[in-house]
């Protein structure tokens, strides 16, 4: 989910911070984040996350001539093979990211060029009511910087369904 080396510059940040609506000075303005306990520029919380768009194969990205899984096409995301098996793998049911946690070591500065390392984390299963066993999968990347030292520790959880949860059918009037 995110690049393997990416190099955090303070363009990069203010236009993080725009996209999100926060006019910090801390992300923008180096004579006003001098003057804070963080001594400089900063990024926002969640800017680690934007490393996936330095990521050429990063999974959510459209890709030219190809389908996007994404458009939304069905209301659940789902498509559904011939025969009504269903898609996403393991279970036809479908997936859903459900959660993210990030611990900062220190602030991601402007400067910095971290490098991301992905790898799982743990695993757990809960009996859902109507889409049956859900299965927990937790994703860890660690950012470190071009000094080998660990700035953000950022945790996925995605889960993903056994099978679909059905549409009640439309009232008819």
């Amino acid at each position: 989910m995110a690049a393997k080396r990416f190099p955090v510059e303070a363009s990069h940040i203010l236009m993080f911070a725009r996209s999100v609506g926060d006019d910090n000075p801390v992300y923008s303005d180096e004579e006003a984040a001098k003057k804070t306990e963080a001594g400089g520029i900063i990024a926002p919380p969640t800017f680690v996350q934007s490393s996936a768009q330095f990521d050429p194969d990063y999974f959510l990205r459209p890709k030219i001539g190809q389908p996007w899984f994404g458009s939304g096409k069905n209301p659940t995301g789902i498509t559904r093979a011939p025969g009504g098996g269903g898609g996403g793998g393991g279970g036809g049911g479908g997936g859903l990211h459900a959660e993210q946690h990030y611990e900062y070591h220190r602030a991601v500065r402007a400067g910095d060029v971290l490098t991301a390392t992905t790898f799982p984390g743990k695993t757990w299963e809960k009996e859902g009511k109507r889409s049956g066993k859900l299965v927990f999968s937790e994703s860890v990347t660690e950012y470190r910087d071009q000094n080998g030292e660990l700035v953000v520790t950022a945790r996925g959880v995605g889960v993903r369904t056994e099978r679909p949860v059905e549409q009640p059918a439309p009232a008819k009037a």
